[in-house]
């Protein structure tokens, strides 16, 4: 299990809310109502938050409005959300795109951001059958420049964990162990 920790230090208790970044097919939706179950907390999409409150897709919300008013509203609603207790939030893959919600996201108090990598073929063998809700799949060449685009951006969250290879059990045991030994790092961090 790889689980890379930009913050050093041992034992702490958990955050008070766990937000977890990636590129599609990374297993958000997945494995987050799981760490959600496990610790007794809420879980929400913030794509899906996004949509109800629209009452549109995502895709119509960029047809509509475009991409700048889409991401605008994205940090608008990541930004109310990232502040509620006990919660595990999903971010849209293409959140960490706005240099305002990544510095948000780094340095919200009692939050750990989980950045869940995985490596292109496995995003296109997970989302193999999803092309009508995600367009971008069929443009092999635009998907992967987006990915290489987006990866330096994800490995800035504070855990990076490797998935292509986990079970949803095992990523959700590392984001659980993280999240029990981020707090004190964030402290000591922060102290020097």
């Amino acid at each position: 299990m790889n689980v890379a920790n930009k913050i050093d230090g041992t034992a702490a208790s958990p955050p008070k809310r766990i937000v977890l970044t990636g590129f599609m097919g990374s297993g958000k939706s997945t494995v987050g109502p799981l760490v959600a179950a496990r610790l007794g907390w809420k879980f929400i999409d913030a794509d899906d938050v996004i949509a109800a409150e629209a009452g549109c897709s995502i895709p119509e919300i960029f047809a509509r409005e475009g991409e700048a008013a889409f991401r605008e509203r994205e940090r608008a609603t990541i930004a109310r959300l990232a502040g509620e207790p006990a919660l595990v939030l999903a971010l849209g893959g293409g959140a960490i795109e706005t240099e305002s919600t990544r510095a948000f996201l780094s340095n919200a108090p009692e939050t750990l951001l989980v950045h869940l990598e995985v490596e292109l073929a496995t995003t296109l063998g997970r989302c193999r059958g999803t092309e009508h809700l995600r367009p971008i799949l069929a443009d092999q060449a635009n998907l992967a420049s987006r990915y290489q685009r987006r990866l330096p951006l994800y490995r800035t969250a504070h855990v990076s964990i490797a998935v292509d290879a986990l079970t949803p059990e095992q990523v959700v045991g590392a984001i659980v162990h993280a999240a029990r030994h981020f707090l004190i790092k964030e402290k000591e961090a922060r102290a020097q």
